[in-house]
């Protein structure tokens, strides 16, 4: 059971409109789904909606991290609810219906995140006192937040100390302050000046302005112009940087070209039209997000027929006003996040982890551990812990979408340095044709025949190898092989682990490790394990991929590496050796070989706690855990399962999974000298980026 938390919220409030909130909920949301099994969100006041539409903060935190909320639930006035019950002397009401929506979810979630008003429309001049109210009535701590653009130094400092002074008059205790929207050059200097004016206690931090953040989308352009999306609507969540106008002569024009820029053309300038778009895809041009077309104008029929054979297009869209003036109207736009344009959902909670001291706020934040550790937080754990020793990791299937996706979303994050191996030509082709979005100049591509280093890895082959008649020429062919060259790159210390698998099979993958690669020096077999992320736990299967009948001795062998890869990964090992019956009662060969097992552990690692032989139901129930073996610290509350052979626990991990929607991460290969991590060819995006973070994390050292 957890222990009661003496604080189980943050109110966070700004000081005025266009803040960048978002920023920090998102980034709070994430760091608390990492120490807290369920975390949920509320906002007290929201802006006025449409009739049949969604609050957009509500629904971009509640889809992004798939909070289990209706709508109506995260909230409970809209701005013009409150103010016409505050006309109508009905504050003591708000409050009452405040406390009573915070409290039901306060009662369903471990924490919640609330979110004050945004100081935006009617009523905002009085927000700031009302968000005082509502922290100090809900008895949570607050975290402040005050934009940087447009004010001195000393505006910016003395705004943040009288929000400061305010909530503590009222009793409300401020946690952290957080400038937002600073000045790269002014970071460090406005942390040093807000933490000579606030208590030492209070967790000062400063997140500087990054322009992509500021951006707006095609979607947010396209819904301001109430314009038309002729072409590429898949892409309508670009995000649209410098824009420039094409008014002259397509030569001078693409001069001006910007990456991610918007091209903003009279509709009938064919010439920029096609001029764009063909710099969009040359290596000599930077790429574009969009084309806005004025004047109501659309391109003639050959044209449109030009454009329609392009195998893939960006967003084109038809404004109806003149040039200029739409040019204005998008410098307007005040961009904002939501659900769907997950790219700078992630950029945003990068630059909150990147820039919140998040271990000091979360000291502050969680005063309760809880038992376990639930999906959400492993998932959490392994993310921070790989980019704090950022590892590299060769990936030798670059031709795969997948592969290629999940390269993305790696680099993205700053988890990991990749090294993908095929063609580059080949792999820049897959990356258009799926629209993949990945910068390879932020990764290395090797094609192994063309490697500088192929012939000194053919050697080093050769010599580890000879003893089993193989030739140099023999050597030279398989470095050919994408696999044994990945594997070569670990085995040089050119990489640090490999994860492959995607479309090569097991044997295919871990091969060549078997035999230069080799197992631990206490280690006689090589093994794996699966990560179980079930609802609100996650269990270790092993071995579910390697070994189709082990012995008792590699059994144990087996037990003894799962607990290890456990420990390593945060779970503390209580560890099920599993069979068709419990304890003394069941005889045959196939209980004796558990129950050997179970005695050679003990023997060689009392220090584990283990049980065995025991039934599934007896190790993952506690009633029947205790009815069957009252005296058992595992039985009931086992989270390491080992299986007595492949056939079983390949079949359980797929059943589990299936049934139940686990993620499965694995197999994750346990034994040998350097991390090789196996991917099944029914792998997901999801699968691989899991795998390679674990990759990371094993090349670190377990």
């Amino acid at each position: 059971m957890n222990k009661k938390a003496t604080n189980k919220a943050i109110y966070i409030t700004t000081t005025e409109p266009n803040s960048g909130k978002s920023i920090i909920s998102l980034g709070l949301m994430q760091l608390l789904l990492g120490k807290a099994a369920k975390v949920g969100y509320f906002r007290p006041i929201i802006d006025d909606f449409v009739e049949g539409e969604i609050d957009n903060h509500i629904n971009t935190v509640t889809t992004y991290f798939n909070l289990d909320l209706k709508f109506e639930e995260a909230y409970a006035f809209t701005r013009s609810e409150v103010i016409k019950m505050k006309n109508e002397d009905k504050d003591d009401k708000i409050i009452s219906i405040i406390i009573d929506k915070y409290k039901a979810i306060e009662e369903r979630f471990d924490f919640v995140l609330v979110e004050g008003s945004s100081f935006v429309g009617e009523g905002a001049i009085i927000e700031f006192d009302i968000n005082i109210l509502i922290a100090k009535n809900l008895g949570v701590p607050a975290i402040i937040l005050a934009s940087g653009v447009g004010k001195t130094m000393n505006d910016l400092v003395g705004n943040i100390h009288m929000a400061f002074d305010s909530f503590r008059d009222k009793g409300v205790e401020v946690l952290a302050v957080i400038a937002n929207k600073v000045e790269p050059y002014n970071q460090a200097f406005t942390i040093s000046e807000l933490e000579k004016e606030l208590p030492s206690g209070v967790v000062v931090n400063a997140i500087p302005l990054n322009p992509i953040l500021a951006n707006p989308s095609i979607k947010e352009i396209v819904d301001t112009l109430d314009a038309e999306v002729l072409f590429g609507e898949a892409h309508i969540n670009n995000q649209a940087g410098n824009f420039s106008v094409g008014a002259m002569q397509l030569h001078n024009y693409l001069k001006h070209i910007k990456e991610n820029g918007l091209v903003i053309t009279p509709g009938d300038r064919a010439d920029i039209i096609l001029g764009a778009l063909q710099a969009n895809i040359s290596e000599n041009y930077p790429s574009i997000s969009g084309i806005v077309l004025t004047g109501g104008l659309k391109p003639e029929e050959s044209i449109i027929k030009l454009i329609e054979g392009l195998s893939d297009v960006v967003p084109i869209l038809s404004a109806k006003g003149g040039t200029f003036a739409v040019a204005n109207q998008i410098g307007t736009i005040k961009s904002k996040i939501y659900a769907e344009n997950t790219e700078k959902i992630r950029t945003s909670i990068k630059e909150f982890e990147d820039h919140v001291k998040v271990d000091e706020l979360l000291e502050r934040l969680i005063t309760f551990q809880t038992n376990g550790i639930t999906p959400r937080m492993f998932q959490y754990n392994l993310l921070k812990r790989a980019r704090t020793n950022k590892k590299h990791i060769v990936l030798p299937e670059g031709i795969d979408e997948r592969i290629l996706m999940a390269t993305k979303q790696l680099i993205e994050l700053g988890a990991v340095e990749i090294t993908l191996l095929g063609s580059r030509k080949e792999i820049e082709e897959k990356i258009i044709t799926h629209d993949i979005g990945l910068d390879l100049n932020l990764v290395n591509v090797i094609n192994p025949i063309e490697s500088d280093k192929f012939n000194a890895y053919a050697e080093t082959l050769y010599e580890l190898r000879k003893h089993k008649n193989v030739n140099l020429a023999m050597a030279k062919d398989l470095m050919e092989d994408v696999s044994y060259f990945g594997t070569m790159m670990v085995h040089n210390g050119d990489a640090d682990g490999m994860v492959s698998g995607a479309i090569h099979t097991t044997q295919h993958t871990i091969r060549p490790a078997l035999q230069f690669i080799k197992t631990k020096p206490d280690t006689s077999i090589v093994s794996s394990v699966f990560f179980m992320c079930l609802e609100d736990r996650v269990s270790v299967y092993g071995d579910c991929a390697i070994n189709p009948n082990p012995t008792a001795e590699e059994l144990a062998e087996i037990a003894i590496s799962s607990a290890t890869t456990s420990i390593g990964f945060g779970i503390e090992p209580k560890i099920a050796m599993l069979s068709y019956s419990s304890g003394a009662s069941g005889v045959g060969e196939d209980v004796e070989k558990v129950r050997k097992a179970t005695e050679i552990v003990k023997r060689l690692r009392p220090d584990l706690k283990i049980e065995g032989p025991i039934q599934y139901d007896a190790a993952v129930d506690i009633n029947v855990g205790k009815s069957k073996l009252p005296n058992s610290e595992v039985a009931g509350q086992a989270n390491v399962f080992i299986f007595p052979d492949l056939n079983t626990g390949n079949n359980t991990y797929k059943a589990v999974q299936r049934e139940t929607k686990a993620l499965a991460i694995g197999p994750i290969i346990q034994g040998l000298n350097k991390p090789v991590n196996d991917l099944s060819r029914g792998c997901t995006t999801d699968d691989i980026f899991n795998t390679v973070i674990v990759t990371v994390i094993q090349a670190q050292g377990l």
